[in-house]
């Protein structure tokens, strides 16, 4: 059958979006189309509907992906569009959410820099055994050989209670070790930076599942640099996936028009 009068074959609409007909008669059958036509002979008849169905469907998926895109015309075709509206509306809040995460790695890294711009100069008493060094507060290493901070000194370094660095534990956001024997709370370095993110990202509001991805982040990408390099690869990409979603959701909103 021709696409005469506006009607179209399964090869016709594989034509329109580049796809194989199977593809075509797979969306029919996951409900991204509406239900096609049949022929006496029973091949399927297309429309313009099941055109627009289709460009819409494609032009949803770069920003919410084929799951979400596949969902949300689905609901449209079965008569939810409240539904399927929810559906981006949950969608964009995940970007938020990652949004926020993103913001506050941005935080950290602004308040890991403040920090090393205040820290005095490497002179012969703040070297490696002064009191910037390894064997100071922020060190592994005391007069005794390799030790760790306990929880008293990382609190008075950090400017925080004791008790907020146990919340903190608890939540997952920190991970000190133990002393053996004692059981007593070691922080070695790391940790020390870690409890100083902490208490700069809580000063801003963020909650705990928005300065979990961050530590998470920077304990992978080991040093605050690969952090940074991660953070704005990762805004380049935020940014990106936002443009395509306002254009799925121009789409969108056309096609139930």
């Amino acid at each position: 059958m021709s696409n005469r009068e506006g009607r179209l074959r399964t090869a016709d609409l594989a034509r329109v979006a580049g796809l194989s007909t199977q593809q075509v008669r797979n969306y029919e059958d996951a409900g991204v189309l509406p239900p096609a036509g049949r022929t006496d002979a029973g091949y399927r008849v297309f429309g313009e509907r099941h055109r627009d169905a289709l460009l819409t469907y494609r032009a949803l998926q770069p920003g919410y992906g084929a799951v979400t895109a596949t969902r949300v015309m689905r609901a449209v075709h079965d008569g939810d569009v409240p539904g399927a509206l929810a559906l981006v509306d949950a969608a964009h809040a995940a970007l938020h959410e990652e949004r926020m995460s993103l913001r506050a790695a941005g935080e950290a890294l602004e308040a890991l820099a403040g920090r090393d711009a205040a820290a005095p100069p490497d002179r012969s008493g703040d070297g490696p055994h002064g009191p910037h060094g390894p064997d100071g507060p922020d060190g592994r290493h005391g007069p005794h050989g390799p030790r760790g901070l306990r929880i008293g000194e990382v609190a008075a370094l950090v400017g925080v209670r004791t008790s907020a660095l146990r919340v903190w534990e608890e939540a997952g956001l920190l991970v000190p070790g133990r002393e053996r024997g004692t059981g007593y709370r070691v922080y070695g370095p790391a940790d020390v930076r870690d409890a100083r993110v902490v208490r700069a990202l809580r000063r801003s509001h963020h909650l705990f599942d928005h300065i979990r991805p961050v530590l998470d982040d920077l304990r992978r990408a080991g040093s605050s640099e690969a952090l940074r390099a991660a953070v704005e690869a990762r805004g380049r990409a935020l940014t990106a996936r936002t443009r395509s979603m306002l254009a799925g959701a121009g789409a969108l909103h056309a096609y139930l028009e």
